[in-house]
């Protein structure tokens, strides 16, 4: 696991590409305003997703939003910008590791 701070302690603002945006919303019923919250609560669990980070580094985080709706997010960091790339509702088996 990675401390999230150190990944995600110095960016400035959110960057969405507008087809991610229309994807989570369509498919998964997530805004990004929602999403967004769960990098200002606590607590937030991430981890690298090396499986993925072929070209640039990918992390996923397990967060919680301001309503304690539970998000699983993929996002990268370029230069000062968090991209979230995909935001979902937790399945069971990540909320449950959350909850821990």
């Amino acid at each position: 696991m990675v401390k999230p701070n150190k990944i995600i302690e110095n960016f400035t603002e959110f960057n969405w590409d507008e087809g991610n945006l229309a994807k989570n919303w369509d498919k998964h019923d997530v805004s990004s305003g929602e999403c967004e919250q769960i990098f200002f609560n606590k607590p937030l669990i991430l981890k690298r997703d090396s499986k993925h980070s072929l070209s640039e580094n990918r992390y996923y985080v397990l967060g919680r939003t301001d309503s304690d709706r539970l998000f699983f997010a993929v996002f990268t960091v370029r230069n000062d910008k968090i991209r979230i790339i995909s935001a979902r509702d937790m399945t069971f088996a990540e909320a449950e590791r959350y909850q821990k």
